[in-house]
Order: C-alpha cells, then sequence, then structure tokens
C-alpha cells in the first residue's frame, strides 16, 4: 500500500499529492515511527505522557481490539469520548482496520444520542465512563448497536453487560497491518447541524485530514515538530480534531489533552504547565479570560507563540485587548465540520482585526448574491468554497447534500463581504441559526424547550449580542394570562430548558412581550426582533 502522502514544495502552494492506495492512520501514526519520532512525546493528558511509539502501540491494540469484537470494515463506532490519549487510540485504531469512527459531541442529551446512533446505525459505541449515563436510557431499544464498550476508570462502579477498553487493550496484539483502503474511502463521519438543527452526518474521506494538516496547519499556522500545542475546542469537534490530533501528528508535534470544561482558570493553567506554544480557543473563551484583568502572560506560558480563534466571528476587540495583554495575535479563521477545518483565515504575516482573512492557500472562495451570481468587493452574499477537504456528502440526506456540496463548491451558509484588499467580512448566517460557544442552535429548538413550561404561550427566540459582541440566545415570551411577571419567572425558564437541552442553548436574556410580530400567515418575523 502507498502508504504516506508526498508534498509537492515545488509549486506554491505546495501540492497534497495522495495515493490511491491510502490508511490515514498510517500516515498520521506509522510515519512518525519510520521518520524516527518514536521516543518523542506525542500525548500529555491527566494521566501522563505517551510517546508516538506508545499511541502507536495503542493505535495497533485498538484496531485488533475492535476487529476482535467481531466489527467489519465500513462498518461505523460511535465515539462519545473525553479527550485523553484514549480519543486518538479509538479513533485512528478503527481507521486503520478499515471501521468508521463516528465522533460525538459529548455535550449533548440523551436524545440527540439516540437519533445519531439510530441515523448512524453504528454497531458500536465507546463511551467515556463519565458520560455512560446519558446512554443508559436508550441502549436497549438501538436496533443496530450491537457492543458497548466503555472508557476510563469506570467510577460509576456499573459496567456489567459492557466491555471494558482497558481490558480489551491489555488482551490485543500490539501489531496491525492497514485495512486495504483507498484515498476516496471513507475514514470518519462529524455531526453538523447545519441549517435546520437536525443532525447530519458528514462522511469525510480518507485523504482529508492530510489536506488540513498540510494547507492550514503547516502553511498557515506553521505548526513544526517543536511546538506544543493545547486547544480548549474539543477532539470531537472539527476544529479541536485538527487541532490537537491531525495537525501536530502531522509534524510530531506534542499535543496537551485535558478532560474536564475548559474554564479561564484550567486553560491557563495548561498553557502554564506545559509550556503551551500554540493555543486554540474560541472568542468566547478569549473574552471570558479577558474578563479578569489579573490575568495576562504571567499566568499563562512564556513560550506561547501564537493562538487561533474559530467557531465564530472574534470580535475585535476582544483580539486587541489579547494582544495588549498577552502580547501575541490570534489568527481568526472560518471553518465548518463540512469542509473539516480552516479554509478561510488570517495569517501571521497578514492579520486584519475585524476580518476572517484571506482564503487558505489549495483553497477558493466566491461570494454570490440570492441568484447565484457573483457578487462584487463590498457586496453582501453567500460564501461557497472549493477545496480538497469537503465532506463527500451527508449520509442519508439526498437533497441536503445536493443543496450544500454542488459540484466542486460548498454551499457555507454565512453570508460575507469582500473587501478591496481581499480580506473577507463576515455578516451573519443565511438563516436563523445561532452559533453560541462554537456551537450551533437552532432557536426552533429551544422554542419548542420554552413551550413545553406549562406557564408560556407563545416565544420567539433570536440571537442577540452581549457586552464583547459575541451572539447568544434572546428568547422573547408571551406568558399566558395568569402568570405574573417577575425575574423569578425569568430564572425559571432559563432552568427549565438547561434541564432539557445542552446547556450552551438556555436563553441568556428574556423579555417578556404581549405580542409577536408575525406575517398573514402567522409566521414569526424574527428579523423585526432582531431589530
Amino acid at each position: 500500500m502507498g502508504a504516506y502522502t508526498v508534498i509537492d514544495r515545488s509549486v506554491s502552494p505546495p501540492a497534497v499529492v495522495v495515493p490511491r492506495d491510502y490508511n490515514a492512520a498510517t500516515d498520521f501514526i506509522d510515519r512518525n515511527l519510520d521518520e524516527g519520532r518514536g521516543g518523542k512525546v506525542a500525548v500529555i493528558d491527566e494521566s501522563g505522557r505517551y510517546t508516538y511509539d506508545d499511541v502507536a502501540r495503542r493505535v495497533n491494540k485498538t484496531g485488533n481490539a475492535i476487529l476482535g469484537l467481531g466489527i467489519q470494515m465500513e462498518q461505523r463506532v460511535a465515539m462519545c469520548m473525553l479527550d485523553t490519549v484514549d480519543f486518538p487510540s479509538v479513533f485512528f485504531g478503527s481507521i486503520k482496520a478499515g471501521v468508521v469512527p463516528v465522533a460525538l459531541n459529548t455535550l449533548l442529551t440523551t436524545a440527540d444520542y439516540d437519533y445519531m446512533l439510530r441515523d448512524s446505525r453504528a454497531v458500536a459505541l465507546v463511551v467515556s465512563d463519565a458520560l455512560l449515563d446519558k446512554f443508559r436510557p436508550i441502549l436497549d431499544s438501538l436496533t443496530f448497536l450491537k457492543t458497548v464498550v466503555v472508557a476510563g476508570r469506570c467510577e460509576s462502579g456499573e459496567d456489567a453487560g459492557f466491555e471494558r477498553l482497558d481490558t480489551l487493550l491489555d488482551a490485543a496484539a500490539d501489531t496491525l497491518e492497514p485495512a486495504p483502503t483507498t484515498s476516496d474511502d471513507t475514514a470518519f463521519w462529524l455531526y453538523s447541524s447545519g441549517s435546520t438543527g437536525t443532525p447530519k452526518g458528514a462522511v469525510h474521506l480518507q485523504g482529508d485530514m492530510v489536506n488540513t494538516a498540510e494547507l492550514y496547519g503547516r502553511q498557515v499556522l506553521g505548526i513544526t515538530g517543536d511546538d506544543i500545542v493545547f486547544s480548549a475546542a474539543k477532539l470531537f469537534f472539527a476544529y479541536g480534531l485538527g487541532n490537537a490530533m491531525t495537525f501536530p501528528f502531522h509534524v510530531g508535534a506534542t499535543a496537551v489533552l485535558m478532560a474536564g470544561r475548559p474554564t479561564p482558570g484550567t486553560v491557563l493553567q495548561q498553557l502554564r504547565d506545559h509550556d503551551v506554544t500554540i493555543f486554540y480557543g474560541v472568542p468566547t473563551l478569549f473574552g471570558a479570560i479577558l474578563a479578569d484583568p489579573g490575568n495576562d502572560r504571567g499566568r499563562s506560558s512564556d513560550a506561547l507563540r501564537i493562538c487561533v480563534s474559530a467557531g465564530e466571528a472574534l470580535p475585535e476587540d476582544i483580539a486587541k485587548r489579547w494582544v495588549d495583554r498577552f502580547g501575541v495575535d490570534i489568527l481568526d479563521g472560518l471553518g465548518s465540520t463540512e469542509m473539516l477545518h480552516i479554509f478561510l483565515s488570517n495569517a501571521p504575516d497578514d492579520i486584519c482585526y475585524g476580518t476572517s482573512g484571506k482564503a487558505v492557500p489549495g483553497y477558493e472562495l466566491k461570494i454570490v448574491d440570492e441568484d447565484g451570481n457573483a457578487a462584487t468587493d463590498g457586496e453582501i452574499g453567500e460564501l461557497l468554497v472549493r477545496g480538497p477537504s469537503s465532506a463527500s456528502h451527508y449520509f442519508n440526506k439526498r437533497q441536503r447534500s445536493l443543496d450544500t456540496f454542488q459540484g466542486p463548491w460548498t454551499r457555507t451558509g454565512d453570508k460575507y463581504i469582500r473587501r478591496g484588499d481581499g480580506h473577507y467580512v463576515y455578516c451573519g448566517r443565511s438563516d436563523d441559526m445561532l452559533k453560541v460557544s462554537g456551537q450551533w442552535v437552532s432557536p426552533f429548538e429551544v422554542e419548542s424547550a420554552l413551550l413545553a413550561h406549562e406557564k408560556v404561550l407563545e416565544t420567539a427566540v433570536v440571537g442577540y449580542k452581549d457586552d464583547d459582541g459575541l451572539v447568544k440566545p434572546k428568547a422573547f415570551i408571551i406568558l399566558k394570562d395568569e402568570v405574573e411577571l417577575g425575574d423569578a419567572v425569568a430564572e425559571e425558564l432559563k432552568g427549565f430548558v438547561k434541564d432539557r437541552l445542552a446547556p450552551f442553548k438556555y436563553p441568556r436574556w428574556i423579555d417578556f412581550v404581549d405580542d409577536l410580530p408575525k406575517t398573514a400567515t402567522g409566521k414569526i418575523q424574527r428579523f423585526k426582533l432582531r431589530e
């Protein structure tokens, strides 16, 4: 098998040549051993340090364990896992065995997981012990799911009937021949909410990851084997997957992983404790760190050389305050689950705060108006992107695939303006979806949760910017006649939504109103509420 990618540096930008016979695990894992980096630290997590030799053995053992469970090539294995060395082990172990990992957001609800497991038809689930309770109510009702593997220390003490990942690895062989996959074979899935809030399985191919790692990771970010990276965005995100796994593994760098929630305190501690050189965050987190005037370079890493932001547009004020306080720039960029990582970005030698930068080398952009015609500079339109890391389709959703993946172009659903100097300025979404802390939120989903409360008669949810210019959900609510207005009711409703949806989806503000603007046919006019 032609295992490794060739980077043709005789052209600009360097061309990524992926051989026809190709398995991504050999490129990101085995190649580091062949190039003499076996003894280099690849991963640092809360349990210890793991060299590239260690990770390669764990990948092989995991692949053998998966095959030993009777899982066949091209079948799906769902992963709902915290950020530890187990994540890359299961992810690349599956790929090396020819099995398709489906990475799931660890912050969702039981109902979300029920939908995704049914939709993906996953035959196995690997889940971190701390997340197992979210799956217990649905496991017996899933037609295709045959095996549950629990990773971690099993602190719950209730694992009867489940396989243990550590036990499987102890019994598995540490050598594994890669499955005979091609560059166009399915490698993994990531779920994207998209413009309607309905989860869609974006299918990515074996050759996609190396393109993002080379074209953005190496060519724009400039990551090298000397870097130590930390990503607040978790590995189950397309953004985090590149940040803390494929980018560092592409060049033999070291990734710091943290299983817990990234708070300003825990993030700064990771940067300081491990002399991190590259930090990946989201605007909300950068703003939260800056909210404490005591947080500065002294509480961070002396080695920090660059930061990256994605997930939502970075307000110019946050970027400039960060540079003043920490002395390093933030590269703001735009990526998507469908394109796997950032394809539009500022660069270290071309930073223009208040913009998303320019196209990443190897990608093409165009802005079109409502009729599909090319927009002129300064004219708002929808952004389309063409590049080598686009998902092939959404699984089992033909019409959505046709709407999004149009020949070589992918519709982003984002509204942009291209300035005369070539920089792109974000203007908002093409629909009513909200992006909160880097994650899509469906107004309809929040409205449905609110309407389930006995005191709510009608409601509409829109995006509203906080003091830092970051978008959060705001709800306009008509209460039932017998309910008295007051702050206590607002807090009760916020808590009600928190109990039913992922925490980031609850409305940060609630306005009680007497009526809602509607069309003649009764549809709520959200644009009037946004105004």
